[in-house]
């Protein structure tokens, strides 16, 4: 039978006011793994309004208690693995390595932001007045609108959350429709265990037709002061411009064009290896993902001949086999896109190195392309799948034009054993984040994570996310009093 899940709303499990619901169905097996309430946007405003009601006694609840919320809820979550996994294979196609991860990462997002809450917040000012303090004070914004997506669903789930609540606000999350559990309803879960007051959390999930709809009540409510969306660069875009119109500043994490730089003077086998779980964990299902291998021409034959045979015997296919490297992409739909883009870049002059051909319902080949050409929709787009292309150069200047020459710009690897040479490569990339001697995903909780250009604006992580989830206000005490001219 179908688990079946309602929305959260003022710390209840609530239907949709038109007892709508939604299903949740599992990419692998094309059936049905949960059905979930489809909310309307009168429960948008339930949820804002439950959001605005607890909003002030968690804003001036002691740093030390809120601290204590997120390391329980960290320690509950590191001790629901095996419920994870389950969740996750069946909503997104997840391996179990992939959700474990998730857990981990996501556990330790939690005691990141537990550690936020009884940071420094503000400073003290030089004042012009004789006898006055001046005080920069960091202060919570209000209720935040937060946008999970499906890919990563755990972790993005509770970065979608945990520095806005940890700055003192009040949240109502909209939780991807691929992943409404593992995104949304389950963090919810979590923290409410953990002793999360009602209301300081929200969960609306819809059904797909009515994402538009629900996203744009959430955005444009009054109330509603700061929007936090991951997500693709093209939903993002509608995001920012509903957040702009309404005078609402946006943190907006969006897609990659990444590179993963294999220069002259690194080890072969290490970088073959970066590389291919680089490109290919999680189906290539990651923001981070590499989908661009260059490589010096001097290393490209050997490198070639060994990334194309290890991509080759990639383990594919179900989800919950322990040795399944390339599990499913989120639906058939998906796959059929990433075919779509080979299929184009094929008939444009692209050669095929490892894979390519149908997909097997959700599945799609770990493929690997070459000489992918400008006028191919591929060269532009991300592939957002177990798909890459390599590509060689002949000097840094060329490597680093390669990297650059993409509307993204969120990370990038580099991969070298002279570090004093990657770090010269580094700051010529123009990325949020780059890694030298390592592949292009990474990701910790004390870290400000972000791109830049098409990639988004704003970061997450450590004291930056509590600063994109806080006013600073000046406030200052005279300690005599002012004298006045008139």
């Amino acid at each position: 039978m179908p688990i079946t899940r309602e929305l959260f709303i003022g710390g209840k499990d609530v239907p949709a006011a038109s007892g709508r619901t939604e299903d949740d169905v599992s990419p692998f097996t094309g059936e049905v793994y949960a059905t979930v309430a489809a909310a309307g946007p009168q429960d948008v405003r339930r949820a804002v309004d439950a959001a605005e009601a607890a909003f002030g006694e968690w804003a001036e609840l002691a740093p030390f208690a809120r601290r204590a919320i997120f390391l329980k809820a960290a320690d509950l979550l590191d001790g629901r693995r095996d419920q994870v996994a389950e969740v996750m294979a069946h909503e997104v196609g997840g391996t179990r390595p992939w959700a474990c991860f998730n857990v981990a990462l996501a556990a330790n997002i939690l005691r990141e932001a537990a550690a936020a809450t009884t940071a420094p917040r503000g400073e003290v000012l030089s004042a012009q007045e004789a006898g006055t303090l001046g005080l920069a004070v960091r202060e919570p914004l209000g209720v935040v609108a937060a946008f999970a997506p499906w890919n990563a669903p755990v972790i993005l789930g509770v970065r979608a959350v945990a520095a806005p609540l940890a700055a003192g606000n009040t949240v109502v999350v909209k939780p991807s429709e691929d992943a409404p559990i593992a995104c949304g309803l389950l963090v919810a879960d979590v923290l409410r265990e953990a002793g999360l007051p009602d209301g300081v959390l929200n969960v609306v999930t819809n059904a797909r037709e009515d994402a538009a709809e629900i996203a744009e009540t959430l955005v444009a409510d009054p109330r509603v002061r700061a929007v936090n969306f991951t997500g693709s660069t093209g939903v993002g875009r509608i995001i920012g411009e509903h957040a702009a119109r309404h005078l609402k500043p946006a943190v907006l994490e969006l897609g990659g064009k990444n590179a993963v730089i294999v220069l002259d003077d690194a080890d072969v086998d290490h970088a073959v290896n970066a590389a291919c779980f680089g490109v290919f964990l999680n189906a290539g299902q990651i923001c981070m993902s590499g989908d661009r291998i260059l490589v010096h021409a001097s290393l490209a034959e050997e490198f070639t001949a060994k990334f194309v045979a290890k991509v080759t015997a990639l383990p594919s296919g179900d989800p919950t086999r322990p040795d399944t490297v390339v599990g499913p992409l989120v639906g058939t739909r998906a796959a059929r896109r990433v075919a779509a883009l080979v299929e184009d870049a094929v008939a444009k002059g692209a050669k095929v190195l490892a894979g390519g051909g149908a997909p097997d319902g959700a599945v799609h080949p770990a493929t690997v392309l070459t000489r992918v050409p400008k006028d191919a929709d591929l060269f532009h787009t991300e592939s957002f799948g177990p798909l890459c292309v390599l590509e060689t150069f002949t000097d840094d200047d060329a490597a680093v034009a390669l990297a650059n020459d993409t509307d993204n710009g969120l990370t990038c690897g580099i991969l070298t054993e002279n570090g004093t040479h990657g770090l010269a490569v580094a700051r010529r990339v123009r990325t949020g984040i780059v890694h030298v001697n390592d592949q292009s995903v990474a990701d910790e909780p004390q870290a400000p994570f972000g791109g830049v250009k098409a990639s988004g604006y704003g970061r997450f992580g450590g004291r930056w996310g509590i600063e994109a989830f806080s006013n600073t206000r000046w406030v200052t005490l005279a300690t005599q009093r002012p004298r006045y001219p008139f």
